[in-house]
């Protein structure tokens, strides 16, 4: 049996669920028909939904016709939650569009219109409740004016004036009506299919009018997609159950699946635990699906809506936006960061939220469509997680964009790691996103590197220097980039592509973009004064005024920040007659930028995430190089930027005297001089083939001091004691004896490291800090204790010891020259050494641990108070073990 997903979209009050309800009660899935009103409908079974009487959630029900199994999807009707009835476009075959007869098309009626037309969507139409006094021919005529002008009564099929409405948009259709006076029904299919026209029925839902009339043309007349032979799959909805299981809705859109199966997923392949097939609040457990099915799967971990599985094509970015951000306002004693990954469930089943954590301010931030929407997710939130939680007054949602070409560098090189990136950032129009490229030879620049830095450039966001907002309309081209042949590692790439992004974005002239409305208003023609003014007032554009029957229609766009509440106030002014649809059309230049970001108040060279500067190493220690400074220190020449910002290229038989690119070879780090010396000393000089050797460009000479100097040497932070950062339970489980004692009693583990490391400080005179995880501890706020010479830190709730590690060492390094980590975590080592820190693994502590309990046992033992060579690091432990009750 062929299979079609059908789904029903409309504004909302239209009678998009009545019309399911008749739709399954017709069709013989329901015994009974339910109603809204009653609270009893079958789809709208959630308890939110039944207390407010409207869709909030996204449903499927399985609807089994003669010749069709019909699956219908019950989208929210609410402006506010257009963005979820948007991802559900992506898997329907057709969709049934809802409209009100006596209300006619309202707002929300031409967004979804705009989005059927924009995911190319074959469309039917249903002109519901016309049980009431309506004039069907005007009904329809308003519609062909602001819908389309190709729409199918079909009250006339079989007439000749509507086989000749349908024919007249398709040269073949055209000549097969003048050859036989109509047209067949494959013919017509493929023009509904083709959107060049829609059919459009009458009826009533709550009085079942029109409704079999409605299924009878569903089943003949809509579109018979054709499937793949090889898997392919549609992610467009994730949930949790009852139980809390992980949903993922899927369309198979090729070939079938089965239960036990893997799917590839970027993160490696994922087993299939259960398909269900949902009707309503049931679901019939699958062994196996084919295409065409709607289905829920288990066992799947990282997937997202709008996300392709096997050899389905990746979906447009979606087009409904929120432009309003809320802070969430948690209940008094309650931390922000024991909140946050619990949160991580919303966002997962709704990317359009945009969870935001702002750890310096301790805020969370998420992106709504409307108030409606934020009162039903704190409800969601009180219901899952029981935290009665607020929202502050939405601010909108800036982008930053920049207005001239300019070159970003990044260079990252602590000890024995290396890495140099060099990108052109270029303005893009507004609207484009941003678009990365690569315009470097891979005789200069290895193609796997070249691959990796644009991996890196694709996997996050950017923020801007002004206000923090996300940068867009930006191309980013890589043009140059330099790795070492034993000494880079991947992560190497992704620090020096990061901070490349941020010294550009620092040099740069930046611009603040404002999010803005597009409007349509139908207001009475007396209104027509009023609303030209509202728009100059918002300092918005409106275009010509169009008469419709008895109303003025005005299109306009105005900034979401002027826009307020202003539907409300066309209601109130032209008493209910009124009516305004909105849509986020785009972003354009603030022009009151310097207020805005004098109240948001971001500072670039304070943000952690992001840092600007570049990692540099000498004299056998990486040391931090402020942005202004970086270009001082690269090892690849900078790119030539003409006065109009363009690159610089000679012209045929123009030389160029600078070096090009890539011709300068990567001084040796510092670790490989005594090897190079050793090695020439045995063998003789080296004599390079291809490349002579060139040392590392020298520093500026000239004096600080001196204004006119174009470079000034970097300050070297002061001297100060050697700090020593250790995560805790990394080094109890690397050490053997530690990890068995641990497994005895892990606090006496605890003692024990914190014990030898006491001895450690005392011998070496450092200071150590030892850090303990505490994430998962409910309600911990964390504490900072003195344990006889070193201090003990058991991290808050939700923050990780690799978390304080990293800030700590990042504040340690601004002011002390010798910071060391101690981990087994080699992605935490990385980013230290991002810090400027030295990084020590597990082991080598202990080596250092048992080389300073050695030359103390010396000392005691050349003042005889220590038999020499008595007493060693695991005849401690093992003394540890026997005794551990003391501790």
């Amino acid at each position: 049996m062929r299979k079609l997903t059908v789904g029903l979209l409309a504004h909302v009050d239209a009678g998009k669920t009545t019309l399911s309800e008749a739709l399954l009660y017709r069709g013989g899935a329901l015994r009974t028909l339910g109603r809204v009103d009653h609270a009893d409908a079958f789809l709208d079974h959630d308890s939110l939904e039944r207390e407010r009487g409207i869709t909030i959630f996204l449903k499927q029900a399985v609807l089994p016709l003669p010749d069709v199994e019909l699956t219908l999807l019950d989208t929210p009707g609410h402006v506010d939650f257009a963005a979820e009835a948007e991802r559900t476009l992506q898997v329907l075959d057709c969709a049934l569009l809802v409209v009100s007869g006596p209300d006619g098309p309202q707002g929300h009626t031409l967004t979804l219109w705009r989005l059927l037309e924009r995911h190319k969507v074959p469309v039917f139409l249903f002109l519901n409740k016309m049980d009431q006094p309506v004039d069907q021919a005007a009904l329809l005529e308003k519609l062909k004016h602001t819908l389309s002008p190709n729409l199918l009564n079909m009250d006339a099929y079989g007439e000749d004036s509507f086989f000749e409405t349908a024919a007249l948009g398709d040269e073949a259709a055209l000549s097969e009506y003048l050859e036989t006076g109509s047209i067949d029904e494959p013919t017509l299919r493929r023009l509904i299919s083709e959107r060049k026209c829609f059919p459009c029925f009458f009826g009533s839902a709550l009085k079942l009018r029109g409704v079999d009339r409605l299924l009878d043309g569903l089943t003949r007349l809509a579109p018979r997609p054709q499937w793949g032979g090889n898997f392919a799959a549609r992610v467009y909805k994730i949930t949790r159950d009852d139980r809390g299981t992980r949903l993922t809705h899927v369309k198979i859109t090729g070939g079938s699946l089965g239960v036990k199966e893997t799917i590839d997923l970027p993160g490696g392949g994922e087993k299939v635990n259960e398909i269900r097939v949902y009707s309503g609040a049931k679901f019939t457990p699958q062994s196996s699906v084919k295409a065409g099915t709607i289905c829920a799967i288990t066992g799947l971990s990282s997937t997202f809506p709008g996300q392709a599985l096997g050899a389905e094509k990746s979906s447009p970015p979606p087009a409904l936006e929120p432009a309003i951000a809320y802070r969430m306002l948690l209940p008094e004693g309650v931390p922000a960061n024991s909140v946050l990954p619990k949160l991580r469930e919303l966002s997962e089943e709704d990317p359009q939220l945009h969870l935001e954590w702002n750890e310096a301010l301790g805020q969370i931030t998420v992106r709504l469509m409307g108030r409606i929407q934020a009162e039903i997710l704190k409800r969601v939130i009180l219901d899952r997680f029981g935290l009665e939680v607020e929202f502050s007054q939405g601010s909108v949602v800036y982008k930053e964009t920049i207005a001239a070409p300019v070159e970003g560098v990044g260079h990252f090189e602590p000890l024995r790691h290396y890495a140099e990136v060099h990108l052109l950032l270029e303005p893009l129009p507004l609207g484009s996103g941003v678009e990365l490229a690569a315009a470097c030879s891979e005789d200069d620049f290895a193609g796997n590197w070249q691959r990796l830095v644009l991996t890196h450039l694709a996997e996050k966001v950017y923020r801007g220097v002004l206000t923090g907002s996300a940068l867009t309309d930006v191309r980013i081209t890589l043009v140059a980039g330099r790795a070492h042949l034993k000494h880079t590692e991947g992560g190497d790439f992704r620090q020096a592509t990061y901070r490349a992004v941020r010294q550009g974005l620092m040099k740069a002239r930046s611009v603040l973009l404002e999010p803005w409305y597009s409007l349509r208003l139908e207001v009475p023609a007396e209104s027509l004064g009023r609303v030209l003014t509202d728009i100059q007032r918002m300092g918005g554009g409106a275009g010509q005024p169009q008469t419709v029957g008895e109303e003025t229609v005005i299109e306009a766009s105005v900034p979401v920040a002027a826009f307020g509440d202003y539907a409300a106030e066309v209601a109130a002014y032209t008493k209910g007659r009124g009516r305004v649809s909105c849509t986020l059309s785009g972003y354009k230049p603030c022009p009151d930028q310097e207020s805005v970001i004098k109240s948001i108040g971001y500072d670039p060279e304070k943000d952690l995430e992001d840092p600007p500067g570049s990692v540099f190493c000498g004299h056998g220690a990486s040391f931090l190089v402020p942005w202004n400074e970086v270009e001082s220190y690269m090892h690849l020449p900078a790119l030539k930027l003409g006065a109009d910002g363009v690159p610089f290229v000679p012209a045929p038989g123009e030389p160029d005297n600078s070096s090009p690119r890539g011709s300068r070879p990567l001084a040796p780090l510092e670790a490989d001089k005594e090897l190079l010396a050793i090695f020439e000393r045995t063998y003789g000089p080296i004599k390079p083939r291809a490349f002579e050797p060139a040392p590392r460009p020298k520093r500026p000479a000239s004096s600080p001091n001196d204004p006119n100097s174009p470079r000034r040497p970097i300050e070297l932070p002061p001297q100060g004691p050697e700090y020593l950062l250790v995560d805790g339970y990394n080094m109890i489980f690397a050490w053997e004896e530690l990890n068995a004692l641990s497994k005895l009693d892990l606090s006496a583990a605890r003692t024990a490291l914190a014990d030898i490391l006491c001895n450690y400080q005392g011998f070496r005179q450092n200071r150590i800090i030892l850090v303990f995880d505490a994430y998962k501890v409910p309600g911990g706020a964390g504490s900072v204790t003195k344990y006889h010479n070193i201090h003990i830190v058991y991290t808050k709730e939700a923050e990780t010891a690799d978390a304080y590690i990293e800030k700590a060492s990042y504040q340690l390094t601004k002011v002390h020259r010798r910071v060391l980590v101690a981990s087994a975590d080699f992605a935490e080592q990385l980013i230290i050494l991002g810090h400027g820190a030295l990084r020590m693994s597990a082991q080598e502590l202990r080596l250092e641990v048992e080389q300073a309990n050695g030359e103390i046992r010396d000392i005691l033992a050349s003042q005889a108070l220590l038999p020499k060579g008595g007493g060693n690091m695991r005849e401690a432990f093992r003394k540890a073990i026997e005794d551990k009750d003391k501790y």
